[in-house]
């Protein structure tokens, strides 16, 4: 797998290659590159898709300890990384997080298009019992730790205030293991996500709202109605927020429509890219 070398630290990322037009996806908080594994075996044929493992607690590289780690950080190493990969005329998609609203909002000079799947917006950050338990947990001593072994046991990964209320299909166990290894294993990696989450703003996403009335590019928003994470009714908000935004609902699906319904979001990115190129 690549790396580059960023102002924040090492990033590993995959990136397709090809001729076609630039995807690049991020991913949430406890994830990496691979919750778009099933949209990128579909679109990368036509597409050139780069998806980086952002520093969310499933990155296997500790972040420079010199440098802040935190949301808005994060939104200037997404921008470094696609300028120092050349990456011009970009769909920008993202799921969970809300970074790519700021990235949008601030930096739109390398955007082509937006797209904005099931994700924090508004005053819904950090989301859900879900994000209020990691952000009580990362300023616990131990905390972390704990909650990360808790998410790690097998017959609790289901249960709503964890992985399984993002989700109405199993992720499987391997790739699970996959996200919270690092976690569990390396202690620099705890405290990264430490850092993350106690610079969270909750006026962050609040504030990116100006910056994407302006953003008058091509945009879509793709919805899970079954989200129990981020409301229904910010979907058309986010749309109605973007002079080109327009809503796409997706049914039975919740936050991660990339694993409850790979096949339709690919088909959606797909239509989108190609109809408004």
């Amino acid at each position: 797998m690549p790396e580059i070398e960023l102002t924040a630290g090492t990033v590993e990322y995959e990136d397709t290659g090809g001729e076609g037009p630039v995807v690049v996806l991020l991913h949430g908080l406890v994830h990496d590159r691979t919750v778009w594994r099933k949209v990128v075996a579909d679109l990368r044929a036509d597409h050139r898709c780069v998806a980086p493992t952002l520093p969310y607690g499933s990155h296997r590289t500790p972040m420079r300890l010199d440098v802040p780690l935190g949301p808005d950080s994060v939104v200037e190493l997404i921008v470094e990384f696609m300028e120092r990969l050349g990456l011009t005329d970009v769909t920008l998609v993202e799921n969970d997080c809300g970074r790519a609203q700021t990235v949008a909002a601030k930096h739109p000079e390398r955007l082509a298009r937006l797209v904005l799947t099931s994700c924090e917006a508004f005053d819904n950050y950090p989301p859900g019992v879900p994000g209020k338990l990691i952000g009580l947990a990362c300023r616990l001593p131990g905390g972390v730790a704990l909650l990360i072994r808790t998410l790690a046991l097998r017959p609790l990964r289901r249960l709503p205030v964890g992985l399984g209320a993002l989700v109405k299909r199993p992720v499987p166990d391997e790739i699970i293991d996959g996200w919270l290894k690092p976690l569990l294993t390396d202690k620099a990696i705890r405290n990264d996500f430490r850092r993350y989450n106690r610079a969270v703003r909750k006026t962050e996403l609040l504030e990116a709202v100006d910056g994407m009335r302006k953003f008058d590019k091509p945009a879509l928003v793709v919805w899970a109605t079954e989200d129990r994470m981020m409301p229904r009714a910010h979907g058309r908000r986010l749309a109605d927020v973007l002079p080109q935004g327009r809503l796409i609902e997706v049914e039975d699906s919740c936050t991660l429509i990339a694993e409850d319904q790979p096949e339709l979001l690919s088909t959606a990115l797909r239509e989108f890219i190609a109809e408004r190129g």
